[in-house]
């Protein structure tokens, strides 16, 4: 190879089509927009249909959507099987051990299946048969 053989990777030397910069740019002028017309003259939102009803203006609209709903990530009771007995079962450990993906805005332990370890678990939220099945194995259950 030669020094005159060298040539920049591919890729590398980008030039970017300047449009509106005289008539000898190959884009001058009417810079690529064609003579005329909405499209020379400027932008239309998104979803603009011309002037006519736009689709999510015909579409009829239903229910409520709360923007202050909170999601919480759900763990069922028979998955805390996993952890040692006398274990202090926290959000971060649940997050830890795989068990939840995202914390959301809190960890709510539901009442699905059986629990057979005494186990103390801190959550956002407990439902009331969770609560109950937690308390019955010997375990309690700490409100974060």
């Amino acid at each position: 190879m030669d020094l005159n053989e060298l040539q920049p990777a591919a890729g590398s030397r980008f030039v970017r089509n300047r449009v509106g910069r005289g008539t000898s740019s190959g884009n001058g002028k009417t810079a690529g927009r064609g003579q005329k017309g909405q499209k020379a003259r400027g932008k239309t939102r998104l979803g603009f249909e011309g002037g006519q009803m736009p689709l999510y203006r015909r579409i009829p609209k239903r229910g409520f959507t709360n923007i202050s709903r909170k999601e919480f990530a759900v763990v069922n009771l028979e998955k805390l099987n996993n952890f040692d007995n006398g274990t202090e079962v926290t959000p971060a450990l649940l997050i830890e051990s795989g068990l939840v993906k995202n914390q959301k805005d809190g960890v709510k332990i539901l009442g699905n299946g059986q629990l057979d370890k005494k186990l103390t678990v801190k959550a956002n939220k407990f439902s009331a048969s969770a609560v109950k099945a937690i308390e019955q194995a010997g375990g309690n259950t700490e409100v974060i």
